[in-house]
């Protein structure tokens, strides 16, 4: 059984390389459309993920998509979207529906309704479960069921996948009613711990690498580094005084982090300012894209079309492609009819529904 897959906020192609590489016995997932708004993140998705097809990915504000026109690359069965968590992230305002991104959710409900796929996946930060008192995650979630689906909301812990990094999604599988088919959450436990060292260095990063431009760092950087251990940051290492930040307020503990080598890298972001870089655990420098994106779980022969700043924040917003095959797979099975272990749904979600 093959799906069409169809995406909105599809990002470089963080779900559809997870989707498109998923091995169940007799399923596939397909590549059929994609929207993005952002001009290089759209050409890294063309470059990996239909390099044939260039023209089936829309480059425009979803605002301003015409919904009804995606019929002219044929009908899809599955649907991707993971929506702008900026009004949702927890380091954010979290102006949830009251944002400008927060009710852009709406165009992935429009979908449902247009095509009526047999399943999909919607992803978001862990911050969308208490915007607004959780009011917000309710609306969504009834609003997807409204669609004829049966949902499965559950937050995945991506470093319990096997994935290098502590990144905590909430993420939606939904299943067309009239199919009578249940879904169950993929079981964490045959997958280990993997730590950040040994993503980036196991095996080594070729110098010629894609991707792989180190950044320069001012000399006072240098030396703020050389007093923050692995696993510390800017404001609990033992830091000279003409060498401290002076932050008032609240402190953001990921300010010149420093990996801890022997645990998960902490969550890869899409900015880079600031000292909001991730930096290396023994080397007195921030990450390499090529760095970042094994973190996430990228291939080495993705190629991330940008400027290093387009392409460190393509790397942050993406999703990590080893932790949603897990879920991808999953849906494949439910739909093959294959038993794998499970898990039960968050009880903090369940009652959500």
């Amino acid at each position: 059984m093959e799906f069409r897959l169809g995406e909105l906020f599809c990002g470089p192609g963080g779900l559809a390389l997870a989707a498109t590489t998923s091995q169940v016995p007799g399923m596939s997932i397909v590549h059929g459309w994609a929207n993005d708004y952002d001009f290089a993140t759209c050409q890294t998705y063309i470059h990996n993920i239909c390099p044939n097809s260039p023209e089936t990915v829309i480059c425009q504000d979803v605002r301003k998509l015409d919904i009804d026109s995606l019929v002219k690359f044929g009908k899809i069965d599955a649907f991707a979207f993971g929506f702008p968590c900026n009004d949702y992230s927890l380091v954010g305002q979290q102006k949830g529906l009251k944002g400008n991104f927060g009710p852009l959710y709406s165009y992935g409900v429009r979908v449902l309704k247009k095509f009526k796929p047999k399943w999909f996946l919607a992803e978001n930060v862990s911050g969308l479960r208490g915007s607004d008192g959780g009011k917000t995650f309710r609306k969504i979630l009834k609003e997807l069921k409204q669609c004829e689906y049966d949902v499965y909301p559950h937050l995945y812990k991506f470093e319990e996948y096997g994935v290098p990094q502590a990144r905590h999604r909430v993420i939606i599988v939904g299943i067309r009613r009239d199919l009578n088919l249940n879904f169950g959450i993929p079981s964490p436990e045959d997958y280990r711990t993997k730590t950040c060292r040994e993503a980036i260095e196991c095996p080594s990063i070729p110098k010629n690498a894609l991707n792989n431009e180190f950044t320069k760092q001012s000399k006072i950087v240098i030396e703020r580094l050389k007093n923050i251990k692995p696993g510390e940051n800017a404001f609990n290492a033992n830091i000279p005084e003409h060498l401290r930040l002076n932050v008032k307020g609240k402190k953001i503990s990921q300010i010149y982090k420093r990996l801890d080598p022997n645990k998960p890298s902490y969550t890869v972001t899409g900015s880079g300012g600031g000292g909001t870089h991730i930096y290396h655990w023994k080397e007195n420098r921030a990450l390499t894209n090529r760095e970042r994106a094994r973190l996430q779980t990228f291939p080495d022969d993705f190629f991330f079309v940008g400027r290093k700043e387009e392409v460190r924040r393509q790397i942050g917003m993406a999703v990590p492609p080893e932790g949603a095959r897990v879920i991808f797979e999953a849906i494949l099975k439910t739909f093959a009819g294959i038993q794998y272990k499970t898990v039960p749904l968050n009880k903090c979600l369940i009652k959500d529904l």
